[in-house]
């Protein structure tokens, strides 16, 4: 049965993740945390791995209960931990520094700064897919595939690609199940330059999306939606559910069935 292997979110979009035995729903869809602060510049215009490579050289350990986050510049020892709430300020000028310009840092509880704002909830990947793209590149690892690609829910015991049965033809979604909570599949996620680039260093890997397509073209599964692949530099499955869900909780090791409603 698949089941579900890790959860990971991104309380500070575009910073690094923090992996969670558990989680709790939001009204939105969206899992607590996830995405819950993003860094803007003076203008309002998100600071993330989309607009600037330097975001790469940031590494971040969030403490969650604690409400603290540790950052400090790639290769370099010197780390400084800000509570997220009473020191905001002096969060903002460390990575104003950082950066060279301006930024601030803008919270969202109910629904985070999601990629796809119509579809919220997490994104989901399987770990047979994650290794398959790693056997494609003969220098990539793994979790650098999945620090790459930065799927909030990984799913064990399936074949490569298995998420691909999560979306349908059109506008229609596709029903599944993790634990108690019900899901709506809705699209492959469209990818962009992050994925790229190394998670760490922030360096492109030469030909990386030419050889991604090529190869997430050459396996589409039979039972993959061919019609929703506009182009093949998509993965994992973009999903909604019910403001209902709110508060309840998704584990590690709960299994995942497709439902018919």
């Amino acid at each position: 049965m698949p089941e579900l292997a890790q959860i990971v979110v991104y309380p500070i979009k575009a910073l690094d993740g923090v992996t969670i035995a558990q989680t709790t729903m939001l009204a939105s869809g969206a899992l607590k945390h996830d995405r819950e602060f993003a860094i803007v510049d003076s203008q309002g215009k998100f600071v993330n791995g989309k607009r600037t490579a330097a975001v790469h050289g940031i590494r971040s350990s969030i403490d969650l209960s604690a409400r603290t986050v540790s950052l400090s510049v790639q290769d370099k020892l010197q780390v400084t931990t800000f509570h997220l709430d009473a020191e905001r300020v002096a969060l903002e000028a460390w990575l104003s520094a950082y950066f060279g310009f301006p930024v601030q840092l803008i919270q969202n509880t109910q629904v985070g700064f999601p990629d796809d704002t119509d579809s919220p909830g997490p994104t989901v990947v399987s770990t047979a897919t994650l290794q398959a793209i790693a056997d494609w590149f003969p220098n990539l690892s793994v979790e650098e595939v999945r620090r790459r690609f930065r799927s909030n829910l990984e799913i064990a015991g399936v074949e490569a690609f298995w998420e691909d049965r999560l979306f349908s033809e059109g506008d229609r979604t596709v029903p599944f199940q993790i634990g108690d909570v019900p899901f709506a599949g809705v699209n492959p996620c469209q990818r962009c330059v992050v994925v790229t680039r190394d998670p760490v260093t922030g360096t492109g890997l030469p030909h990386f999306q030419k050889t991604f397509v090529t190869k997430r073209q050459e396996t589409l599964p039979t039972w993959a939606e061919a019609s929703r692949f506009n182009h093949f530099f998509r993965l994992a499955v973009n999903t909604r559910t019910l403001a209902s869900q709110a508060g309840k909780v998704l584990r590690v090791g709960e299994q995942i069935t497709l439902t018919d409603s």
